[in-house]
């Protein structure tokens, strides 16, 4: 029984910067109607033609795998996870494959949403201690700007979500103690609908109907979110899918020196901090800079997190993460 680990981090962010301010020009919003209800102060959304979903996990995965010390080829498989694929299929997993120059290796792409990166870094997990792969690729990269309603009838989502990928190469851990020790996984679809994107979909209409009827007021094809139910949802099962890892390995909250958690609204960042009495050098926030990139947010915060020399060897670092589905999870993790 092997162990995985994370060998390499790496992550990408477009050029362009977007500010509540620039929001307020095309939309009813103010910086400071967006602060008080998100902590997001500006976010990133890709230049039309120069990034879309899969180049952006390119790009953070070549500076994963440098990183991580090995040669592409030295990659066995490779997770993507993503609601924002840049085809209806086939899936970005094979993209990377073919754009890195890697050979042909599986790829299987995740469809979770926010907690895309978890159940991803879970499914890799497994692979790695099964002793079926030694590296595995495992991405989260998104692209919301180009679908969404960037009018004042959008503006409770649009305002939220920003461009960006985040990848890492998990490798197997001959030690035990050390790497990924669990993840835990959960899903409630009775809410589905509360966090959505109903169309396109082969359950909503036929394509000829919409090419038929091509009606600027289907707001289904528009992301909707019932914000308050989702908040408190969202309170709950990251604190309770928390304390499942924490238990599963015999910890406590005070052995936390770093919570990652997905960066969907800093005000719940904020309750969970509180709820587990961890000060501000043990949680690591983003979202003012990027907004919810979803899939892509915790790589891309815990990249950074590392770089700035918040994780360091022997620290018990927690993912945690909410999101559509419902579904939520969170990994473990001794560094």
């Amino acid at each position: 029984m092997y162990n995985s680990k994370i060998t390499g981090l790496g992550y990408y962010v477009p050029d362009n910067v977007v500010t509540n301010n620039d929001l307020a020009q095309v939309m009813d919003t103010s910086d400071e109607w967006i602060q008080e209800r998100t902590g997001i102060k500006e976010r990133r959304h890709v230049v039309p033609e120069k990034d879309t979903t899969t180049t952006m996990g390119v790009k953070a995965a070549k500076v994963a795998i440098e990183r991580a010390g090995i040669d592409k080829d030295e990659i066995d498989f490779i997770v993507f996870a993503t609601l924002s694929p840049d085809y209806y299929f086939p899936g970005p997993g094979v993209l990377v494959q073919r754009d890195l120059g890697i050979k042909t290796v599986g790829a299987l792409d995740v469809r979770n949403q926010c907690s895309g990166f978890v159940y991803a870094l879970s499914v890799a997990d497994q692979y790695i201690k099964s002793g079926m792969y030694k590296n595995v690729l495992v991405i989260g990269s998104e692209l919301h700007s180009r679908g969404l309603d960037m009018t004042t009838r959008g503006r409770a989502v649009s305002v939220i979500f920003g461009d960006g990928a985040g990848a890492a190469v998990l490798s197997r851990e001959e030690d035990t103690a050390k790497g990924v020790l669990s993840t835990h996984l959960h899903s409630e679809g009775q809410h589905a609908e509360e966090l959505s994107l109903i169309a396109p979909g082969m359950g909503k209409r036929w394509v000829t109907d919409i090419l038929r009827d091509n009606d600027p007021d289907d707001e289904s094809y528009y992301p909707h979110m019932n914000g308050q139910f989702v908040f408190k949802n969202a309170v709950v099962r990251f604190s309770e899918v928390i304390v499942e890892g924490l238990k599963a390995n015999g910890l406590q909250a005070s052995d936390i020196d770093l919570l990652v958690p997905h960066q969907a609204n800093l005000r719940i960042s904020q309750f969970i901090q509180k709820q587990f009495k961890l000060g501000d050098d043990q949680v690591y926030n983003n979202i003012m800079k990027y907004g919810n990139t979803t899939a892509a947010s915790i790589p891309i915060a815990l990249t950074e997190a590392w770089e700035a020399g918040r994780v360091n060897e022997g620290d018990l670092v927690v993912l945690a993460a909410f999101g559509s589905g419902f579904t939520w999870g969170s990994a473990i993790i001794r560094w």
